[in-house]
């Protein structure tokens, strides 16, 4: 048996499926999920690896830590860090710095993104 729906019913179901909010970001996990990026970058101010320190990096301007060797496409990458600077970043670095030193190819999963992130703003 088909249940009919009818086009006002779908049209006024879809505003409240798009507005209904997205899994909230798990700091916890970020921090767990963290540990494939500390092999190049660590969380303490002023102490860099083969990348940067990511302690504070929400609201900093890229390519702006002291001492660090980036790339010119860093140094030219005209963005401050935030959430969705950080997303589009994560998901392909390369495709979006093109000739960025990070090698890494991105983290494709969503939700491990947007929980990475969130550990990230913690960082202050």
């Amino acid at each position: 048996m088909r249940l009919p729906i009818s086009r006002l019913g779908l049209g006024l179901l879809l505003p409240l499926v798009a507005m209904w909010p997205a899994a909230a970001a798990d700091v916890e996990a970020g921090k767990a999920d963290f540990k494939k990026c500390a092999l190049c970058h660590t969380t303490e101010a002023g102490k860099n690896k083969i990348g940067p320190s990511l302690f504070g990096i929400v609201g900093r301007k890229a390519g702006s830590v002291e001492n660090f060797n980036y790339s010119e496409a860093m140094k030219n990458f005209d963005h401050t860090w935030d959430a969705a600077t950080l997303d589009t970043y994560l998901t392909d670095p390369r495709a979006t710095v093109p000739q960025t030193k990070m090698i890494f190819p991105g983290i494709k999963d969503e939700k491990e993104r947007q929980d990475i992130i969130a550990y990230l703003e913690t960082l202050k």
